[in-house]
């Protein structure tokens, strides 16, 4: 029995029909919009991201339903990766749709890490913090997962469908302060309930993709090319301007040779009460870092999440910094601290024509952001 949830879901479901032409398979598995596809003996479903919809809650249903009345001597092959947190949302009891739906709302402006975030919707779910594998007791439960936590915190990839929450590893009680007032009042009292976590017999869990080979590869690629490549890590976090700002520093301190600065991990945006413009986290990382550079001839820049969505308001996956992007700004009469202000870093970039476009790409590996120095004497 195959089931699975996240952006790469119907891509990893494809790859384990592949592997398996002889072997009888059946089940479900979930995508955002747009991440789905065909299969032959695997149904793929779409729903909603990074807001659940009644999709999710209707997958999450029919993936419960699949695990259900098996035996010892079934196997349960679970697909998991990031963005499984909303396309799986199937709500505690006491807690409704409408419930998720406001507190994942607030959440993604809350400019909480991610891990808080999805600690906080195992509380709210009926489905993740490994209660999907307990439901599928007494088969053996084993689980394939995409990383896109920094950190690679297991129990953090989607919430942890299928791994063992034990409810004192992540301190929510900010989460629960920031929440409080803008989500309904049953909602703060289930986060603040004691909680037993859920009994896994036999679950097993493998990462086979995560953040750190992106970087690897860009890595080679950058060497090959006869430039000098420093991997600053796969987890940082943190506001995105804040990380701009550091990461500037790197960039205008003095370099002999040509540089390449590579990082990943997922920033926030705090975006508070004001209303918001276009953008995402790293389109912020990228028009905060031209802002800090001051105008340095030398220095490219791309940011980019690798499920090819920076956000969910301007289509892209990121943008690309070059060292024109200000000038070439101003010439459109375009503000980019006001941009930058208002949040409207995505809109920055796409009034420049320097959005970057994947399309969905179907895993996700967290965010890449890539740093290009060049020395002033060889410009």
């Amino acid at each position: 029995m195959v089931v699975g949830a996240g952006k790469a879901a119907a891509s990893m479901a494809q790859a384990v029909e592949a592997a398996w032409p002889d072997v009888p398979l059946s089940g479900v598995v979930v995508a955002p919009y747009g991440y789905g596809d065909s299969s032959n003996r695997i149904h793929i479903r779409e729903a909603g991201h990074p807001v659940p919809d009644a999709n999710s809650e209707m997958a999450a249903q029919e993936i419960l339903a699949a695990v259900q009345n098996l035996k010892p001597e079934d196997l349960v092959l679970a697909l998991i990766s990031g963005g499984g947190s909303s396309v799986l949302s199937l709500p505690a009891p006491g807690v409704t749709l409408e419930d998720k739906q406001t507190t994942n709302r607030v959440l993604l402006a809350s400019g909480l890490d991610i891990r808080t975030m999805n600690a906080v919707r195992r509380r709210l779910s009926a489905i993740k913090g490994g209660k999907l594998a307990a439901a599928a007791s007494p088969a053996k439960v084993f689980t394939l997962a995409i990383s896109d936590i920094p950190g690679d915190d297991v129990a953090a990839i989607a919430s942890g469908p299928t791994v063992a929450d034990t409810y004192g590893n992540v301190d929510i009680s900010e989460a629960i302060a920031r929440l409080a007032g803008k989500v309904p009042q049953n909602v703060i009292d289930r986060l603040k309930a004691p909680a037993a976590p859920p009994h896994l017999s036999a679950s097993d869990f493998q990462i086979i993709a995560k953040p750190a080979f992106v970087l690897e590869a860009a890595a080679a690629l950058g060497r090959a090319a006869g430039v000098d490549v420093e991997i600053l890590g796969d987890d940082l976090e943190g506001e995105s301007r804040d990380l701009a700002s550091w990461m500037a520093g790197l960039a205008l301190a003095p370099h002999s040779r040509p540089k390449l600065l590579l990082s990943g991990g997922e920033t926030t945006v705090t975006i508070g009460d004001k209303r918001a413009g276009r953008g995402g986290r790293n389109t912020e990382f990228l028009l905060a870092l031209c802002l800090a550079l001051e105008g340095r001839r030398g220095v490219w820049a791309l940011a980019a999440d690798t499920d090819g969505l920076d956000g969910s308001n301007v289509g892209a996956a990121g943008a690309v910094l070059t060292p024109s992007t200000l000038d070439r700004g101003c010439d459109l009469g375009l503000n980019a601290q006001a941009s930058l202000d208002e949040h409207d870093s995505g809109g920055y970039f796409d009034a420049l024509g320097d959005l970057l476009f994947t399309g969905p790409t179907r895993t996700n590996v967290n965010d890449f952001r890539a740093v290009l120095i060049i020395p002033d004497r060889m410009l």
